[in-house]
């Protein structure tokens, strides 16, 4: 290989990374660690694109050597004016050609060991399917389920805050997993964003250390969850928190305060309920939300419709789910929570 050429599986996260692709590429996923300096960014992008297709691609090309070299003595002058002469940047685009050849051709010739990732995003893309499957299938997982409102990604916080290997793919994905769990206020991720991410995780475990997780469906919101990953951590051991119907609405009252506070939002969620659970049922439960009736409203709706579907999700899909260790809970408050966490680790990592 080339020596100005870097191969995917050389790549060290621990460099300087630059992604030369425009903002809305970088946006929709890019490698962890890297800095987007765009050689042109989206509307310079459309720009060439359209001179290409309707005028010639030598006018094309000369435009977007202009603005590409504009581009570059602008992060010159800026972001990348205090890099010193040993500075060895690895830069990326698309497929490792024009954008990223642009970039480390100017940087060579200042006298920075610039490298060029062979094969660019691209390469990197494949990387996370093939190695995403490699490394779920090689941890271990305890799966902590229970019914909705029992606190479970309070517990699933507090291992991690005690130093245990833990994966939140709620977080990730930005969305709580179920039909009431979007934020308004914070759009998904990309899929391919989200896989990063989850690549990005998995290799950082220890495979001798098990993995804490929720009992997470096939789709998180509007992102899938890779199959090796579910096929994997469905055959973990299980471990099953228990509250009551009351507790358990208490909880959701508190933890969903966004839901209750804005009810055009909630109702139009409800709404998609009506294909499962017919007209008379969903327009009881929108006049419960009319009227501000939100003990009966949270509590008919766990008893009809969450309670029901995720105990047959579990029988269903988890194997060890019929012989999870049980952590039954009086109350769901960060004390109570807090001893169910301690109580893990002395059984699963600290026997």
């Amino acid at each position: 290989m080339k020596r100005d050429l870097i191969g995917i599986s050389e790549l060290s996260l621990d460099e300087d990374i630059i992604d030369v692709r425009s903002p809305s590429e970088y946006r929709l996923d890019h490698i962890p660690g890297s800095i987007n300096l765009p050689v042109l960014d989206d509307d310079e992008r459309k720009l060439i694109g359209w001179t290409y297709k309707n005028e010639s691609s030598f006018k094309a090309k000369r435009i977007g050597a202009s603005l590409v070299s504009k581009n570059i003595a602008k992060y010159l002058e800026g972001e990348l004016a205090a890099k010193t002469e040993n500075w060895a940047p690895i830069i990326y685009c698309w497929r490792g050609g024009k954008r990223s050849g642009s970039m480390a051709l100017v940087f060579r010739q200042i006298g920075w060991r610039a490298r060029q990732l062979s094969g660019g995003y691209k390469s990197f893309r494949r990387q996370v399917i093939e190695e995403t499957s490699e490394l779920a299938s090689a941890l271990s997982y305890v799966v902590v389920c229970g019914l909705t409102g029992t606190a479970k990604t309070d517990l699933i916080a507090m291992l991690t805050n005690k130093g245990e290997q833990t994966l939140d793919l709620e977080a990730l994905a930005k969305h709580r997993g179920s039909l009431l769990g979007f934020n308004s206020e914070s759009a998904q991720p990309s899929q391919k964003r989200f896989e990063t991410e989850l690549w990005s995780k998995l290799r950082s475990y220890d495979p001798s250390k098990p993995v804490f997780l929720e009992s997470e469906s096939k789709k998180i919101g509007d992102l899938r969850v890779p199959e090796a990953l579910i096929n994997a951590y469905r055959q973990g051991e299980c471990i099953n928190v228990q509250a009551s119907l009351e507790t358990r609405t208490a909880y959701l009252k508190e933890n969903y305060i966004h839901l209750i506070e804005t009810p055009p939002l909630l109702i139009t969620q409800i709404e998609k309920l009506v294909s499962r659970h017919g007209n008379k049922i969903v327009n009881h439960w929108l006049s419960l939300i009319k009227n501000n009736a939100w003990d009966a409203f949270v509590h008919d709706l766990l008893k009809t419709h969450y309670d029901v579907s995720y105990s047959k999700s579990m029988h269903k899909n988890f194997k060890n789910f019929s012989k999870a260790r049980n952590y039954p809970l009086t109350d769901l408050s960060e004390d109570s929570v807090l001893e169910i966490a301690e109580e893990v680790c002395r059984t699963y990592t600290n026997p």
